[in-house]
């Protein structure tokens, strides 16, 4: 393989981390030593650790000599870990929530109701986006694939967890069975360890690979699961990782991230998932019923999938 394209599939980093590191080696990525290519593939896919970290941190993390991660590091045209350090944060401080805040505000000026209409506009686009030819069979395929399994368990974090439970409770109406992964750090150990032969995945992840999304695709993949992916980055080196990539946009580049998309997936994949096996979801809503009837006393109509 070539080095340059080896160097381009780390996974799904930051624009300005990418375009960073590409700018500081040029055309000089060809004749790179191999662990020198592997600190730098490192360092794009995690320029969260590389700020926060020292050459002894990543070079246990790769398995190399501190030697080799400073060595990388002078490559890239830094006298050290230092300058190196305050280069990154400076890229990823242009990508953090309230750079793209800024960003989106600066577009919309003073205005409340350009800021509105931006928002909008966000997301007709996402929306005709899932009417494509492309988006719209890969619902299909993510039906199918989820269609088959006992259980699915549904991945988020941060603020997909919020959309992971609401994915949960429509499952539960459409008479499937569910859980959310919705654990950050060791916690999330704990809930993969009820991952079990027949479920599915449905992961809600975007951008690079982090750890606990890795640590799902990874355990899913022991077990043998089907695991689908909604994300904003479809040709990203996590989206390698899934079986069917839903492609979801979060809102414009470099702008404020909205979940718009993310949530019409869920619930066409609901609506999908209820048509396959319609008397399974009605069944389910009629239990609903009955139960809300025990609870309040009163009989409450609800809707195939929500109410």
């Amino acid at each position: 393989m070539d080095h340059r394209e080896d160097f381009a599939m780390s996974e799904a980093p930051p624009a300005a981390v990418s375009a960073l590191l590409r700018d500081r080696i040029g055309d000089a990525v060809g004749g790179l030593p191999p662990a020198t290519l592997k600190v730098l593939r490192f360092i794009e896919a995690n320029p969260g650790l590389a700020v926060a970290g020292s050459a002894a941190d990543l070079a246990r993390r790769m398995d190399l000599s501190d030697a080799s991660v400073i060595r990388a590091v002078q490559a890239l045209g830094f006298e050290g870990m230092g300058g190196l350090r305050r280069a990154l944060a400076s890229a990823l401080e242009g990508q953090s929530p309230a750079a793209r805040m800024r960003r989106t505000l600066q577009d919309a000026g003073a205005d409340s109701g350009r800021a509105i209409d931006l928002a909008l506009d966000a997301h007709q686009e996402a929306f005709a986006a899932l009417r494509s030819g492309v988006a719209r069979e890969r619902l299909l395929m993510a039906a199918g694939v989820l269609g088959g399994a006992e259980r699915i368990v549904v991945f988020g974090i941060g603020p997909s967890a919020l959309l992971a439970g609401y994915a949960v409770t429509l499952l539960g109406r459409a008479g499937r069975r569910a859980r959310a992964l919705d654990a950050t750090g060791i916690g999330l150990a704990d809930q993969l360890m009820d991952l079990r032969t027949g479920d599915g995945v449905l992961l809600l992840a975007y951008g690079r690979a982090y750890r606990e999304v890795t640590a799902t695709i990874a355990e899913a993949r022991r077990l043998a699961l089907p695991v689908v992916l909604v994300t904003d980055s479809p040709e990203s080196g996590l989206a390698r990782m899934a079986d069917v990539v839903v492609p979801a946009a979060r809102g414009r580049s470099g702008r404020v991230a909205l979940h718009g998309a993310t949530l019409v997936v869920l619930e066409a994949l609901v609506l999908g998932l209820a048509a396959i096996d319609r008397p399974r979801a009605l069944a389910a809503l009629e239990r609903l019923n009955e139960l809300r009837k025990a609870v309040s006393g009163a009989r409450h109509a609800v809707g195939e999938t929500g109410g």
